[in-house]
């Protein structure tokens, strides 16, 4: 699953999600950093692999965005 997540320090990643923990610590591996200057224009970076630290992390969303689905948990109505 690829994610992105951005973090309290405002920087924005995206990889992909290979394991997190009780705390919410996240292992990405092929991350790559979106930057944006003043303009608006925008350049990456490459990370590889890294461990994003839960409690800096403010959003997380999958790339692809996503879509409502019907609830899988509520009992249908017998007619």
């Amino acid at each position: 699953m690829s994610i992105r997540d951005l973090t309290s320090f405002l920087l924005t990643v995206t990889g992909t999600l290979k394991g997190y923990d009780q705390l919410m610590n996240l292992v990405l591996d092929d991350v790559k950093e979106i930057m944006r200057d003043d303009e608006g224009n925008e350049t990456t970076r490459s990370l590889g692999l890294i461990v994003a630290r839960g409690t800096l992390l403010v959003l997380i969303s999958p790339v692809d965005g996503s879509e409502e689905i019907e609830n899988p948990f509520l009992q249908q109505e017998e007619k």
